[in-house]
Order: C-alpha cells, then sequence, then structure tokens
C-alpha cells in the first residue's frame, strides 16, 4: 500500500493535473480572501471557504478522474490486480494520495489566517475547526470521484458524472425544498422508492421472485406503519435527502463548531465509497 500511495503522489506531482489542481483552488481561495479579508475586513475565514466549496466541485473531477479509469482504459490494472497487494490495500493507497495532493492545500490555506492575524483579532479556534471541517468534506468529494472513476474507463465521463454526482449533493438542501413535508407525501415518495429498489435488485439479481418478494413486503410495511402512525412520516423525505447534503454538514464546522456529528457522517461517506470502490473493483476481476 505504501509503495502504491508514493507511486501515485509522485504521478501527481511529476505531471500538470496535481499542479493544476493545487494552483486552481489556491488562485480562486486567494482572490476570495483578498476580497474578504485583506480589503473587506472581514474576519471569519470561513467565509472563504463558503466561497471556494463551488469551485471545489470542478477541481474535485479534474484531481480523480484518471485515478482509475486511465489504468482500467489502458489494461494497466490487470497489473495492479496480479500483484502481491490486496484490492483493498490499492483503493485505500490510491485514496490517501489523493487525500495528500488535497492536504498540501489545506496546509496553505492553514497560513492565511496567520496573515490576517497581522491586521487585527482573528478567533483562531472558530477558523480551524472550518478548515478541518472543509478538510473531511473535500476526502468525502474524493471518495466520491474514485468510486466513479472506478466504474468507467473514460477519464471525461468520470469528471462530468462525478461533477454532476457533487453539484446534486450541493443542491440537496434546495431539492428537499421543493417537496412538501405532509405524511402522505411522504408515504407516497417512500412507495416509489421501494419500487425502485426492488427494480435495482431484479436488475442485479435476475431474480423476479425475490424482488417480487422484497416490493410486497415493503409495500405491507409501509401500509402498516402509515396506518398505525402517519405523523411519523412527516419530514422523512427532508430527512432521507438531507443524507445526501454533503456540503450541508460543512455549515456546522463554518460556525465554528468541532461537531462530532459531522465528522462521523464524512468518516462514514469516506467509508462507504472506499467499500463500493474496492467491490466495483472486485466484481470487475472476477467478470
Amino acid at each position: 500500500m505504501i509503495a502504491i500511495l508514493g507511486k501515485e503522489i509522485k504521478g501527481y506531482l511529476t505531471s500538470m493535473v496535481g499542479y493544476v489542481f493545487i494552483a486552481f483552488l489556491l488562485m480562486v481561495s486567494g482572490i476570495y480572501f483578498t476580497a474578504y479579508h485583506l480589503k473587506g475586513a472581514y474576519p471569519k475565514f470561513a467565509y472563504t471557504l463558503n466561497a471556494v466549496l463551488v469551485v471545489f466541485l470542478i477541481a474535485v473531477p479534474i484531481l480523480t478522474m484518471r485515478i482509475l479509469a486511465e489504468e482500467r482504459k489502458q489494461k494497466t490494472d490487470q497489473l495492479l490486480l496480479t500483484a502481491p497487494v490486496s484490492v483493498t490495500e490499492i483503493v485505500v493507497g490510491k485514496y490517501l494520495a489523493l487525500a495528500c495532493i488535497f492536504l498540501i492545500v489545506v496546509l496553505v490555506l492553514a497560513l492565511y489566517p496567520l496573515i490576517l492575524s497581522q491586521f487585527g483579532s482573528i478567533p483562531y479556534g472558530e477558523t480551524y475547526a472550518a478548515l478541518f471541517g472543509f478538510w473531511l468534506m473535500g476526502c468525502s468529494f474524493l471518495a466520491i470521484g474514485l468510486y466513479i472513476s472506478s466504474i468507467t474507463e473514460s477519464q471525461v465521463i468520470a469528471a462530468v458524472l462525478t461533477f454532476l454526482a457533487l453539484f446534486v449533493c450541493y443542491l440537496m438542501e434546495g431539492i428537499a425544498g421543493f417537496f412538501p413535508e405532509t405524511s402522505s407525501a411522504s408515504f407516497l415518495f417512500l412507495a416509489v422508492l421501494v419500487a425502485v429498489l426492488s427494480f435495482l435488485i431484479q436488475y442485479w439479481t435476475k431474480n423476479k421472485a425475490i424482488s417480487g418478494i422484497f416490493l410486497i413486503a415493503c409495500e405491507a410495511v409501509l401500509i402498516v406503519l402509515y396506518m398505525v402512525n402517519a405523523t411519523a412520516f412527516e419530514g422523512v423525505i427532508q430527512d432521507i435527502f438531507g443524507v445526501f447534503d454533503i456540503s450541508g454538514h460543512f455549515s456546522e464546522f463554518a460556525s465554528g463548531i468541532f461537531d462530532v456529528t459531522g465528522v462521523v457522517y464524512y468518516l462514514s461517506i469516506i467509508g462507504v465509497f472506499l467499500f463500493l470502490t474496492v467491490e466495483s473493483i472486485q466484481k470487475r476481476r472476477w467478470s
């Protein structure tokens, strides 16, 4: 795993991809830092991090698009899969390389508040809590990009899909606002969701009996629960969409709060998508 980590970091630092990612984020953050803090005298560095967030959605696909898709296209992934390391070690090594490149950006950003402190008082605790949350959120984005890169051999498709996925997550709070919070709307939403999951189960397993049993059982449970306590369904749609609101959890850190729930959430996102990446490669390995 260490060898893969070193190889990937060296690859990013000896090509334009890593430098473009670092330079792009630092350039944009520098512009916002100058406008908001040096000229506008705004003391909260989280304001700059919030502004950079939208640009970050573009930068992440640039960094992650080639990490697995390029090797799959060039068939060099076969060499990795036959190496004396597990698929998990390969995935974790590549992911840590992405996290290290992003860490370079975060460490440079950590110097900005020190520059700002020369002109006045800075809330260091609040500032570095926001920066830590920004790093965790970025690591979650990188895990998603890594997974998407593992399911295609086209770097362009990987970049586009990663951007779309991150952009939808960024808009998730607004999307949830389009749906009513009534119990009846939540019931209908869950019923449709169960039907979609049943279709996916049939697609994956090619077994109509299993998908049919799943559909009937889940729909029956929903009906019973709705008849027993309909009010429990209120706001369920918003709760479900909230799970995918990755950038929304950053707001607590941006407010200067070290949100333990947010830390657990981001670590869970990272763990889930690393697991999905491993399973994606394993499936291709034995297919």
